[in-house]
């Protein structure tokens, strides 16, 4: 294998066979081809895409650089859900506990932040002692007696994606398609599940802002996964508004708690989190219909078993054992806050969605370099939806800070990132659309 004739076929739009992807992917895991090559096979691919089975093959080959995690033993369907990205969006925190009560097991592997979105690891690692980097074995256990363990891509599972990635994030690369669809899939493959759910999110707060893309995405991804013979489906949800009414780490953990216990649900954040739920329990054939999937998702929230779960989750893998009735006790807070207040009377028209995320992250809720420690307590809560009314002078939001000058900046962004008019503007459905299935 010649790494730079692969190159070259591709740089030409030639369709590249099966063996010569993972005779690549073996190079680039060990090493022996440089970050160069990877680098431009990476835009070769950006420039001009892969067909479907090439896609296939690549997933496939990134899968079969690491360990492969088997779950045959497990009495119910392994099934997962991912997310590709938004601000506010705490679904998986919800959404692992709701689908583990209803029979379903969910062995949840996943990531940190990703620019200006928010990472699910970096929200658990908010909980005092909770391990989101255990061991094989805890990990096994956790998903067994439990039903569901929320954590982070271990080191031998597709080692190969690990590389890649981070050449793809240094050369403008990453949004790629086929690249995409085989980074996110050549780590849930690894997982071994029976069953996978997509959110994928379109609008100003996504990496996907117009809808077509969107459903390009959506479609690259369902047709690749079950051409690897995973059963994949996906939805599409609005990000052209945070989905909480809060965004951070410390914060937006609050927000699930509240919601698994009832004492707060918003609505939209509800719609979107059951939506999921319905899905996957309909691919993991726990549910003979989406109708009869949404009834059995909402009483396992609404009974209190999905928080039961969740809590025994957290305290399974190290966390408090009384978190879901005393969160405000663990869970670091900042020590400043600043209202946000309304500069006109109105209704709030849109939202700079990125422009919240990306105030997140200059409080410290998020990183510039990967190297970079997250402040786990600092966010934006008490956010004020699209087409909510408001006088002059009333709280948008509130923002959590470490200093006087990192609050008074976050304030100036939030200002920045409302818009209002006069007449309530038109409210859209959080979940847009089905895709695949």
């Amino acid at each position: 294998m010649l790494p730079q004739e692969i190159i070259r076929r591709k740089r030409d739009g030639e369709t590249l066979d099966a063996a010569d992807i993972t005779a690549f992917v073996n190079a680039m895991s060990s090493g022996s081809i440089t970050e160069g090559q990877v680098a431009a096979f990476a835009m070769a691919v950006f420039f001009n895409g892969m067909k479907r089975d090439e896609a296939v093959a690549l997933t496939l080959a990134m899968r079969d650089s690491g360990d492969i995690l088997d779950w045959s033993d497990l009495p119910g369907p392994a099934v997962d859900k991912h997310s590709t990205g938004g601000v506010g969006d705490n679904v998986s925190l919800m959404l692992a506990p709701i689908a583990a009560a209803c029979g379903a097991y969910v062995p949840m592997i996943s990531g940190r932040g990703l620019g200006h979105t928010g990472g699910t690891l970096d929200k658990m690692d908010a909980i005092p002692g909770y391990r989101s980097q255990p061991d094989n074995a805890l990990f096994r256990r956790v998903v067994h007696s439990v039903g569901c363990a929320i954590i982070g891509q271990t080191a031998n599972l597709a080692p190969a994606d690990k590389r890649f990635y981070s050449i793809r994030d240094v050369t403008a690369t990453v949004e790629s398609i086929p690249l995409i669809t085989a980074s996110i899939l050549s780590k849930k493959l690894s997982a071994g599940l029976n069953a996978l759910v997509l959110d994928v999110k379109a609008g100003n707060g996504a990496f996907m802002a117009k809808t077509r893309d969107a459903v390009a995405l959506a479609e690259s991804i369902v047709g690749v996964a079950q051409g690897a013979g995973l059963m994949t489906t996906a939805l599409l949800t609005d990000m052209n508004e945070p989905l909480a009414l809060a965004a951070g780490n410390a914060v937006e953990v609050k927000i699930a708690v509240d919601f698994l216990t009832g004492d707060k649900r918003d609505s939209r954040l509800e719609d979107v989190t059951l939506a999921l739920a319905a899905e996957m329990l309909v691919s993991g054939k726990l549910a003979a219909n989406h109708k009869l999937a949404m009834e059995k998702a909402r009483e396992a929230l609404h009974s209190g078993k999905a928080a039961e779960i969740f809590g025994r989750m957290v305290a399974a893998l190290g966390g408090p054992t009384d978190l879901m009735t005393r969160p405000r006790h663990y869970l670091p807070v900042a020590p400043i806050t600043r209202e946000v207040k309304a500069p006109v009377s109105g209704f709030v028209s849109s939202i700079d969605t990125r422009g919240i995320g990306v105030a997140v992250v200059a409080l410290g809720g998020g990183r510039i370099r990967p190297q970079d420690p997250i402040d786990h307590a600092v966010g934006i809560t008490d956010l004020q939806p699209i087409g909510a009314r408001m006088e002059a002078g009333e709280p948008i939001a509130l923002v959590h800070a470490r200093s006087d000058d990192d609050a008074a900046a976050g304030v100036r962004a939030i200002e920045q990132a409302f818009s209002f008019s006069e007449r309530k503007p038109r409210t859209v459905s959080p979940v847009l659309r089905r895709v695949g299935g």
